[in-house]
């Protein structure tokens, strides 16, 4: 079947085929593990957490300040850079983690850490709350999932503005602007209950005001640099969060029921793994989406014998994952087969692809 980006829609998309073919709200594959251990994965505790985000805010103030400095100098650009990448590339794991509510045991902590990542990566929260719970339920189900980011088929350009930050930030900016006129999209209004829609509406309004009272400090101070440290950075930032994003699924199966197809594991170095705060175990936070970040090691230890094998680094992953978008670009029905295990692998559950 000839491919659409239209399809991909949730309004005159995919989505009712999907359905049709068993693929929404479905049973997906799930590793076995003991009650027990599901219990002790899933704890979660304050302390970890504090002391991370505690540690983030300080490297942003101080990339911050280095940036300050160097201000009408050589440095700036550099020193900017490195201010925006920690700005807004660890944003999106924070954004997604306390999303989830699994980062503090304290849900205010989460709420709170929630609200202040989601303007920094510029993802309206309740909107993307709602769109991120259906990314789970309906992972990669063409026509219902909104978060499928290399689609099909693959227009470069496209691809390569998503990946510097020019596509989402300036999206969700002019999505703000109409969600504070009171108005939510058909699209919105599918998949967020009517309940939230004033949450969304009175979130965006907030947003405008917080961006109002930056352009009139940049008017009295005649200068841009007020909108350098807040609102800039989550565009010239946003390059690591996509860096670290894009093999979560990129060029891997839409339509099926097994997240050991669709969603890959990629080591990481520690530094990495503080910065994405683990979601390099995609595999694992798929199938079990409570267990939290700091538990994400512990639990792929557990179930890496039923899965493909975790991909040694980014470069291993980004090595499959660029000719397989070269791949794409020329055939839109090739994607990449990982391999499951055949000791305890479980067939996947698959569809037609809509």
């Amino acid at each position: 079947m000839e491919r659409r980006r239209s399809d991909y829609r949730l309004i005159d998309g995919a989505g009712e085929r999907a359905r049709s073919l068993g693929l929404v709200g479905a049973h997906w594959y799930k590793s076995a593990l003991p009650r027990s251990a599901m219990k002790e994965l899933m704890a979660r505790r304050d302390a970890r957490a504090i002391g991370d985000t505690i540690l983030w805010y300080a490297l942003i103030l101080g990339a911050g300040a280095v940036a300050y400095v160097s201000l009408e100098t050589p440095w700036a650009i550099p020193a900017f850079l490195l201010y925006g990448t920690l700005y807004a590339g660890p944003a999106d794991s924070r954004w997604h983690e306390t999303g989830h509510g699994t980062a503090f045991r304290t849900r205010w902590m989460n709420d709170l850490l929630y609200q202040v990542a989601s303007f920094q990566v510029m993802r309206r929260p309740t909107v993307w709350r709602w769109s991120h719970a259906r990314h789970h339920t309906d992972t990669l189900v063409t026509g219902r999932d909104l978060e499928v980011q290399v689609q099909l088929p693959i227009d470069p350009l496209v691809l390569a503005a998503d990946f510097v930050g020019l596509k989402l930030a300036p999206s969700e900016f002019v999505k703000a602007l109409i969600n504070a006129s009171g108005h939510l999209s058909e699209e919105e209004k599918s998949f967020i209950p009517e309940v939230e829609w004033g949450r969304a509406i009175s979130e965006a309004r907030a947003w405008v005001l917080v961006y109002a009272l930056l352009a009139m400090l940049c008017l009295y101070l005649a200068s841009w640099i007020p909108l350098l440290f807040v609102g800039l950075p989550s565009i010239y930032g946003a390059w690591l969060y996509n860096f670290f994003g894009l093999p979560q699924h990129a060029c891997l199966p839409e339509n099926v029921l097994d997240h050991r197809l669709n969603s890959r594991t990629v080591k990481m170095n520690p530094v990495f793994r503080f910065l994405y705060w683990n979601m390099n175990y995609h595999v694992e936070h798929h199938m079990f989406p409570m267990v939290p970040y700091h538990a994400l090691p512990r639990l792929h230890e557990r179930v890496k014998d039923d899965c493909p094998p975790a991909y040694a680094s980014s470069w291993a992953a980004y090595r499959e994952i660029l000719p397989a978008l070269l791949r794409q670009w020329r055939d839109p029905e090739f994607y990449v087969e990982r391999p499951l295990p055949r000791q305890r692998g479980a067939p996947a559950i698959a569809g037609d692809r809509p």
